[in-house]
């Protein structure tokens, strides 16, 4: 079996202004051990991205961005390309988030564009899937997610998921407190996985990288990340909170 390295990753969302998320990042860097088995990212506003990078460096943790448009370049007016990512010092971009889709009319065919722009641009997409409450009910949320799995990776190489993650996020959990029992999101984790082995081959979705989100807090981070194929966190709430964003990563590491 593949040993995967962790990851868990801050998702700032619209909060923090630049001060306010240099500061964070200043308390992040001081909490975390200098040396970990996880890799740690975190992605705020667009606008803090150049003074978050210049407190992460030399530190463990990357940087993150919650989004970009396919093209370099461009008559794309409020839009930020690859190469503004790349050039800021982004490792990492979020794809296709359930608030992207639900509020800015993402597609799949656009988290599509945007997962084989990232890649590339030297960028590792962390691209979230996931089901609403009413689909859960229904009994459609595997071939959902599978579905939507299917159509973010429909330009991806088996080679590229090494620089990939997916992100299982299911959308009653973001935000409201409730979180998919370790055994749910571990299955849905695994089909998520089978479906990739069946696509892509089998080496490539072993090795691949797929992250819980919805909810992740200190208290039940450790318990998710023990889970077989859960390979870490994509963090909300919890992650504005320096404390409580290092204490996940330690369950991770």
């Amino acid at each position: 079996m593949t040993t995967r390295v962790p990851i868990v990753v801050g998702n700032w969302k619209l909060h923090k202004t630049v001060s306010e998320s240099v500061a964070t990042t200043d308390a992040l860097v001081d909490l975390l051990p200098k040396r970990g088995r996880a890799e740690i990212a975190v992605a705020p506003v667009f606008t803090a991205l150049m003074g978050v990078a210049a407190q992460l460096k030399g530190s463990r943790v990357a940087l993150g961005a919650q989004d970009l448009h396919w093209e370099a370049k461009g008559a794309f007016t409020g839009e930020v390309g690859p190469l503004q990512l790349v050039d800021v010092g982004c490792a990492f971009v979020i794809i296709g988030h359930s608030e992207r889709r639900e509020y800015f009319a993402e597609t799949d065919e656009r988290v599509a564009r945007k997962v084989r722009s990232a890649l590339d641009h030297g960028l590792k997409p962390i691209v979230c899937v996931g089901e609403s409450l009413q689909t859960r009910e229904a009994g459609d949320a595997e071939p959902h997610v599978v579905a939507q799995v299917d159509a973010a990776l429909q330009s991806v190489q088996p080679a590229d998921l090494a620089s990939l993650v997916i992100a299982y996020e299911p959308i009653w959990a973001i935000g409201t407190g409730r979180t998919a029992s370790p055994t749910d999101a571990e299955q849905m984790h695994a089909a998520v996985r089978a479906q990739v082995q069946r696509s892509h081959g089998v080496p490539a979705g072993e090795g691949l990288r797929i992250l819980y989100g919805g909810s992740v807090k200190p208290e039940n981070a450790g318990e998710l990340m023990l889970q077989p194929n859960i390979d870490g966190a994509l963090v909300g709430g919890a992650s504005l909170d320096a404390a409580s964003f290092a204490a996940i990563v330690a369950a991770a590491d």
